[in-house]
């Protein structure tokens, strides 16, 4: 329906694929053109509806109707290399940026171009076709054909339309979509509608379209004339038809140049601008399409400024049915049956643009309306079937006596009753049996921490080196260790500790392990040869060779269980045994030795050694009280006592090396660890050196030791 008269085709399939018959056609022009100000168009358009449907019937046919392409928005888009699968959620994407409205105010569509390829599942050379119109305007342009019955199966721009028109009727030698190369396309065809208030201007080559609206029309000329030669709307308009025949052809003319002129500007522009962004582009030929064109000299006109050739359409080359084709009033205005013929080829299914701009709740409605017949005839079924198999088993039940089955129904209701209190009385003595036990084990378990934690102590104090006899007066000689803290963390998966410190086990040590080279790279040292302890020191258990393989073998440990940790400081610094030498072959060797396997430590690791530091201490000197000259003893600094005089101290240097070893603890299931009764390792008698005292044989301040140690729950592995 245009702004002059609506036109209308009924065609359907040939049997040909490359043809179409044409059954019926109609052309119903309008009193006044939709434009004239004192137009009505509802009641125009409604007038030539209602008059359309009083000589032709569109029962069981497919209505297409055409929008103009000024009410819509057409975006052609060139892909990058994409999976086929991924194109939608791509569109989807770009609907969103090319589309100046929010999605849900419009109604879109697209559709994938031809001349593309794929590629193992990916699109190469994809252009997609993005068509949209507010919703608005789509619900303005379908409600005359909703008051008139009529209802519409295709909403489609005018510009695609005539797109799918040349396609079909005008590019009958197209190579096909394997044979087309984007760098050498086939020349391009143009087509011009002069439409009443705007002209359409397509440009394609079969695979690739470009269209664009002109706001100049018919109707512009009618308006120079009624400005130019002061004439009404209605004379102008027939003055312009008959511009031949006029008294004065030369005024006529005269009067529509400047529109003219306007023209021909905006086609050569648009061309203008076509041919810069497709420079591949090579344009054949010009087809010019509406009634517009019918005025005399303008195609010419046209033709002279454009530099193409312009050719009115005399026939449609595709189109066969002499009942149509044969009528004069067909042939008289063949040039405004473009549109229709395109939209009538999409609504076959021959166009090469499917796509359509129907609001898809007036398609879901209609579905669910052609069902609905079937869906209650579908409920009836049921439900006769139903009532059907309700009677039948009426009937049944009607013929059984209930008094013989009343017993039998009793009785096992009562044995049920008595089983679900059996069962319930059962649950709840196995819950008061658990709960007892829970208590038991948490009795059991305090008492054998207790003795676990107490033999592990007692372990480890074993486990430390002792001075035999008076201790020495050079604090370097002691052969003690100074313990500063002992703390214990429970670990879900002792792998995980033991993977971050494995590193720093030398080669040989926990059964074989197979960390000696990664040690090495950590700069942890290498088990020295065994050497004599101070005097009439027993040697360590492991002195005689590999340590006792500790449970875990040779891969580390696994599993939940403890990792203890040790820290403390020496002054050793005599002999071969310095430093992390003498941690190693005191404290770890003894860690590792059979009798702490079966308390359950194992896998001991010096962490992270540390390398000597130097420190200093006071030697305090006696000293005389300042007022009788009598020996006296220095106080403290905040201690009682007479004032001292002050006396030049000397310092003591010494070389202290601060250790943290950890191992691994999974004590005994239950009852007392084997080892507990056996007692610790065998070591020289006298007390473990735990914060001795002061590092000489005088009295003064003791040395410095590190900081407290973090808490037990978060101390680094």
């Amino acid at each position: 329906m245009g702004q002059c008269a609506l036109k209308a085709l009924r065609c359907r399939a040939h049997d040909e694929p490359d043809k179409v018959v044409v059954e019926a056609f109609d052309y119903i022009e309008y009193p006044k053109i939709l434009t004239q100000p004192d137009a009505n168009p509802a009641e125009l358009m409604a007038e030539a509806l209602k008059q359309f449907l009083s000589r032709n019937t569109v029962s069981g046919d497919r209505v297409a109707v055409s929008v103009s392409g000024q009410s819509g928005l057409a975006r052609f888009i060139k892909l990058p290399p994409v999976e086929a699968k991924k194109i939608p959620d791509i569109v989807r994407y770009e609907a969103r940026q090319q589309i100046p409205f929010d999605l849900n105010d419009v109604i879109w569509d697209y559709q994938r171009m031809s001349g593309g390829s794929e590629e193992e599942g990916f699109a190469l050379e994809t252009e997609i076709g993005l068509f949209a119109m507010k919703r608005d305007a789509v619900f303005r342009a379908l409600e005359p054909f909703q008051l008139a019955g009529i209802e519409v199966d295709i909403v489609q721009l005018t510009p695609l339309a005539l797109y799918n028109f040349v396609l079909f009727d005008q590019l009958r030698d197209l190579p096909t979509a394997e044979e087309y190369d984007p760098e050498n396309p086939p020349e391009s065809v143009v087509v011009v509608s002069l439409g009443t208030d705007a002209t359409d201007l397509v440009v394609t080559n079969g695979f690739r379209v470009w269209q664009r609206s002109v706001p100049l029309g018919g109707s512009h000329f009618t308006k120079a004339l009624t400005k130019d030669l002061k004439l009404t709307f209605a004379k102008a308009e027939h003055l312009k038809r008959n511009a031949t025949t006029a008294q004065d052809p030369k005024a006529v003319f005269q009067a529509m140049r400047p529109v003219f002129n306007d023209l021909q500007t905006e086609l050569q522009r648009s061309l203008g601008y076509f041919t810069n962004i497709d420079r591949a582009a090579k344009i054949r030929r010009v087809v010019a399409l509406g009634s517009a064109f019918k005025l005399p000299g303008l195609r010419r006109y046209l033709s002279q400024s454009l530099g193409y050739d312009i050719e009115r359409v005399e026939t449609f080359h595709t189109m066969v049915g002499p009942e149509v084709l044969a009528n004069p009033a067909f042939k008289e205005n063949m040039l405004s049956f473009g549109v229709c013929y395109g939209l009538a080829l999409q609504g076959l299914g021959l166009g090469g643009l499917r796509t359509n701009l129907l609001p898809r709740e007036i398609v879901r409605d209609r579905l669910i309306r052609e069902k609905k017949p079937w869906a209650v005839a579908v409920a009836a079924v049921l439900l006769l079937a139903a009532s059907i198999s309700f009677t039948s088993y009426a009937l049944q039940l009607s013929t059984a006596d209930e008094g013989l089955w009343q017993g039998a129904e009793q009785g096992a209701a009562q044995v049920v009753d008595k089983s679900k209190k059996l069962k319930a009385t059962a649950d709840d003595a196995i819950g008061r049996f658990k709960k007892t036990e829970e208590i038991g084990k948490h009795l059991v378990s305090n008492v054998e921490g207790r003795t676990q934690w107490l033999a592990l102590l007692h372990g480890i104090d074993g486990c430390l080196p002792r001075d035999k006899g008076p201790v020495p007066q050079d604090v370097s000689e002691w052969w003690q260790l100074q313990v500063t803290s002992i703390d214990c963390q429970q670990v879900e998966d002792l792998a995980t500790w033991f993977a971050a410190v494995k590193v720093y086990l030398p080669q040989g040590a926990g059964g074989g392990t197979a960390a000696g080279p990664a040690a090495g790279a950590a700069g942890a040292p290498t088990p020295l040869p065994p050497v004599p302890g101070p005097p009439a020191l027993a040697p360590p258990a492991s002195a005689g060779g590999t340590p006792a393989p500790p449970p875990g073998g040779d891969l580390g440990p696994t599993g939940p269980g403890r990792v203890v940790q040790i820290m403390g400081h020496h002054f050793h610094n005599t002999g071969q045994l310095r430093g992390n030498e003498f941690i190693q072959r005191t404290l770890l060797d003894k860690l590792a030795s059979p009798e702490m396997v079966q308390l359950g430590v194992s896998w001991p690791v010096l962490v992270e050694p540390k390398k000597d530091e130097t420190v200093e201490f006071l030697r305090h000197r006696p000293v005389t009280t300042a007022s009788t000259g009598e020996p006296g003893v220095r106080a403290g600094p905040a201690g009682p006592g007479p004032a001292a005089a002050e006396k030049p101290e000397d310092k003591i240097v010494l070389s202290q090396t601060n250790f943290r070893v950890q191992f691994a603890w999974k004590p005994a299931g239950s009852g007392t660890a084997p080892a507990a009764a056996a007692g610790p390792p065998a070591v020289n008698p006298g007390p473990a050196a735990v914060n001795p005292g002061p590092p000489v044989a005088k009295p003064g301040p003791a040395p410095a030791t590190p900081g407290p140690p973090p808490p037990a729950a978060k101390f680094k592995p």
